[in-house]
Order: structure tokens, then C-alpha cells, then sequence
């Protein structure tokens, strides 16, 4: 009989994590606990924080005031309220009874069969054996110490406590293993939705329609993207459109004014196909930094799964990949990448390339490490 799971990741029904495709396949067969995210950092005074506090405080509940059960899933949701990453001895004491008030009821009336303690949040490792479990486990889907925006100093000593006490910790890329004891660690790398990918669409109406050739990224608009890079390369490329998906978290001034630049915003997930496959580039315009280098985004085989050719800085987890993408480490090298890309006809040989790296497989490979415990 499966183990059934509790688990803490982000905000279930948002852009799907590595976590959520994975506890979608591991679900089938056991129960399963999700508790919405207990946060990485501290709020700051900022309309984003307001609006999420507000949300997470106020949002009506149903009667049971913390859980519910979306009708599209097997299992049900905990939206927990409680201190995001606790810093003080006593702030974590609080934030832990908080937590188990809400979260071992639902455990208690579920019945779990041995439940394992799944966590893809470091903060959630106060929780260790108090909630009944038979096992704790670690997701590390990022290298956190070098994440923006999340509260390393306490971030750290939480990872310190899982890397000490968890008695498995699965790590998305090559580069995390090394953070962790090699007795507790295994490699299960990020898998794609590839039927969603592969499935041809029709074009989404809000993509550029000019005539013009179209290099697109999507996913978090953040620090780690090379705006040098893109605006000399938008730059060189003026009859080329530039399109950009994903909230924007981080100071764009460098790329205002640019003409052929179009910032679309967030999109739903089962949407992207309608951008990715049919623009003429996918570009992965990274910097070289800490988070990157332990990074194994999940984009980069949904971009090869969509077809389309796929242009990309350098990163050690795209090193698997390179018969089936270009790198650069310029904008002249960018430029004339792009360029090139527009006579490509290997898109057979890209969607081949990780057929076999579904999520499904990956939760297959994790099933095995979770009968072991």
C-alpha cells in the first residue's frame, strides 16, 4: 500500500511548479495533503505583499475555514495562515502551533497511511515530527541561498536542520547535489508536459503578426535575465519582434524605449503552447550568476518540446541538451544565432529529445525512491 503525503510547495492552481506536475502523477493511488505556501521571506510594505497578505488573511473560506477541495484534484488544499519564514526562536515556536492546528485535523480525519513530510520550502522544516509522519523528505528544486527576494540568512539555517535530518532530499540539477549528504541524495531532474507541448495549436492572438520574425521567452522577468544582452541584440536586430511573457519582478528601465520590444505579462500554463510553438526563436537570455548555474528551468524542455528553435546562454543544466540549441555569450553571437535559426528544420529532433523526460517518468523514478523509505 503507497504512503500517502503531506506536502508544503506554493500556492496550488498557479504556474505549475516542478512539485505540482509531480504530486499531479504521485497523487494517483494515495492521499494526499497540499498546504499553500508558508512563504520564503518576511512581507515588506509593498502593493504586491498587501494584496497577497490581504488575500491570505481574508479570502473566504469554506466552512471547514482552512481547506477545501478543488473539484479537479484528488486531494485537498490547506491554505494555512500563519508567520512567513520566521526568524526569532519564538516566531518559529508560534508559526509551528499556528500550523499544526490547522494541518493535523485534516491529517487526523484523513487517515493518513504513513504519511511522508514532502517539503519544497525550507520553512517547512520546523514541522519535523509534529504532524505524524513516517518520513521526511526534501524537494530542492533551486539553489535558495542564491535565490532573489527570499530571506537567505533564514532560509539557511532551515535548509541546515532538512540537510541534517531528512531521511531523503531529491535535488533538480547536477550543481545541488553537492549541498547535501550523498547517503540521503538523489538526482531527478525536471521533467516537461509533452503532450501539452507537442499537441500543435493555434497561434495566440496577442502575438506579433507583422511579417517580422519572433524570438520569445517566457517565465519570471526577473534579475537573472541579461538585459545588456537583449537590448543590444533588440538593438541589432530592428526588423526582428522581441515578445517577453511572465510578471515582471525586477527594474526594466534598460529595455524602455526599445520599439521592438512586447511585454505580454503572466499567461496561463496551458496557454504557452500557442506562444512557444509558433514563434520563430525560444531564447534563454541568462545571467551568469549562483542561481543559474544551480538552475534546471523547466522551460528549456518545454521550449524543445514546442519545436522551435532554441537560442540560450550558457548554464550548466542546459549542458545535456546542446546538440539541440545554440549558445551565446554576445549580442553578436546572439544576433547571428537568431539569424540562423530562421533556416532550422530539426524540430523533430528537438521534441525527440525529451520525449522520454516526461513528468510521468520522473515520478516513476521518485515512486521507487519513496518504497525504499
Amino acid at each position: 500500500m503507497k504512503r500517502d503525503l503531506i506536502v508544503f510547495g506554493e500556492d496550488w492552481g498557479g504556474l505549475p511548479s516542478s512539485t505540482q506536475h509531480l504530486i499531479r502523477h504521485l497523487s494517483e493511488g494515495r492521499k494526499v495533503v497540499w498546504v499553500n505556501s508558508i512563504g520564503l521571506r518576511q512581507p515588506h510594505l509593498t502593493l504586491h505583499d498587501l494584496k497577497r497578505g490581504w488575500k491570505k488573511l481574508f479570502t473566504p473560506r469554506s466552512p471547514a475555514a482552512t481547506t477545501t477541495s478543488p473539484p479537479s484534484e484528488p486531494f485537498e488544499v490547506i491554505h494555512p495562515r500563519t508567520i512567513p519564514a520566521p526568524r526569532s526562536r519564538i516566531a518559529r515556536w508560534i508559526a509551528v502551533k499556528l500550523l499544526i492546528r490547522q494541518i493535523l485535523p485534516v491529517v487526523n480525519r484523513l487517515q493518513l497511511h504513513r504519511p511522508i513530510l514532502w517539503t519544497s520550502l525550507p520553512t517547512a522544516a520546523d514541522l519535523h515530527g509534529e504532524l505524524g509522519e513516517s518520513a521526511l523528505l526534501y524537494y530542492c528544486g533551486d539553489d535558495f541561498s542564491g535565490l532573489a527576494g527570499v530571506d537567505h540568512n533564514t532560509i539557511a539555517a532551515h535548509e541546515a536542520k532538512l540537510s541534517r535530518e531528512a531521511d531523503l532530499i531529491l535535488v533538480a540539477s547536477e550543481r545541488l547535489t553537492h549541498r547535501f549528504p550523498p547517503s540521503t541524495t538523489q538526482l531527478v531532474p525536471h521533467g516537461v508536459d509533452y503532450t501539452l507541448f507537442t499537441t500543435p495549436t493555434q497561434p495566440a492572438t496577442d502575438l506579433p503578426n507583422n511579417g517580422h520574425p519572433t524570438a520569445g521567452f517566457y517565465g519570471s522577468i526577473s534579475s537573472w535575465l541579461d538585459q545588456e544582452l537583449l537590448c543590444n541584440t533588440m538593438q541589432r536586430l530592428p526588423e526582428w519582434n522581441f515578445v517577453l511573457i511572465g510578471r515582471v519582478e525586477c527594474d526594466l528601465s534598460r529595455l524602455e524605449g526599445i520599439g521592438n520590444l512586447t511585454l505580454l505579462g503572466e499567461r496561463p500554463h496551458h496557454q504557452l503552447p500557442r506562444y512557444s510553438q509558433h514563434w520563430d526563436v525560444s531564447i534563454l537570455p541568462f545571467l551568469d550568476n549562483r542561481q543559474i548555474r544551480a538552475c534546471n528551468p523547466l522551460k528549456l524542455r518545454e521550449y524543445l518540446a514546442a519545436g522551435r528553435p532554441v537560442v540560450s546562454t550558457p548554464f550548466p543544466a542546459s549542458t545535456p541538451y546542446l546538440d539541440h540549441l545554440q549558445q551565446v555569450n554576445s549580442p553578436e553571437e546572439m544576433a547571428n544565432a537568431l539569424q540562423q535559426s530562421l533556416e532550422d528544420t530539426c524540430s523533430e529532433e528537438r521534441r525527440a529529445s525529451v520525449c522520454g523526460e516526461t513528468w510521468s517518468a520522473r515520478a516513476n523514478q521518485i515512486e521507487q525512491h519513496l518504497e525504499a523509505l
